[in-house]
């Protein structure tokens, strides 16, 4: 989330966030994420780890193959249907990663918002119990979609990408509808997001830091 603090909560009418939130460039699946929630009646910036685990689950691992729900299936599928109708978040991020075959080789490349505003990805959180170090864990999963025009010319599924007025109603803890909240589960309309190719140095996910995202020349 290579966010400013003041975009974030002016954008999403956050009334608070913790301390230990710091810009980053190359999240990686176990790490934590930022990612909005209503706690009460406020809405608040929360730190969950990406990669969801079902409250049920009984070793932890399971979460490295949830890091991403399907946007046809999440309202079904026993591992994420409760949080789908009980705990929704939205995931703020300046960009993210998708990457073209190119034979062997994959050319990375960063979406954004052409407005420059944050992108809200849909998403959803669960809390698992860890009777081994005696502490809850808060997760969470990026819903997904199929992919628009151009973000289909690297691969057929995108995140799904709310704008302000879908927040109230994503957010909303008495709405549990799988048909309303479904209707938020779009691709971004065409002319939201751009791209451009960034170096392999985001290929690592050790690497950090704003040379994730600086624009090169395309190859081929």
């Amino acid at each position: 989330m290579n966010i400013k603090m003041d975009d974030l909560l002016e954008y999403f009418q956050l009334s608070g966030a913790p301390s230990a939130v710091s810009p980053r460039f190359n999240v990686a699946p176990s790490q934590e994420v930022a990612a909005v929630r209503v706690e009460g009646t406020e809405r608040r910036l929360a730190l969950l780890r990406w990669g969801l685990i079902p409250h049920w689950a009984d070793d932890p691992k399971i979460g490295y193959k949830m890091i991403n729900a399907r946007g046809e299936t999440v309202h079904k599928l026993p591992s994420f249907r409760t949080a789908f109708r009980k705990r929704r978040c939205i995931i703020p991020a300046g960009g993210f990663f998708e990457w073209l075959k190119k034979g062997k080789e994959k050319q990375p490349f960063y979406i954004f918002r052409q407005d420059g505003a944050p992108l809200a990805l849909a998403g959803l959180w669960e809390r698992w119990h860890s009777e081994e170090e005696g502490r809850d864990v808060e997760s969470c999963a990026i819903i997904t979609t199929a992919a628009n025009t151009l973000v289909g010319r690297l691969h057929n599924r995108m995140p799904v990408i709310l704008e302000p007025d879908d927040f109230k109603l994503w957010l909303d803890p008495q709405e549990e509808s799988p048909e309303k909240l479904s209707t938020l589960l779009r691709p971004a309309e065409e002319n939201v997001l751009a791209m451009y190719p960034v170096s392999k140095y985001v290929n690592k996910a050790q690497n950090e830091g704003a040379q994730c995202i600086e624009p090169v020349t395309e190859k081929g």
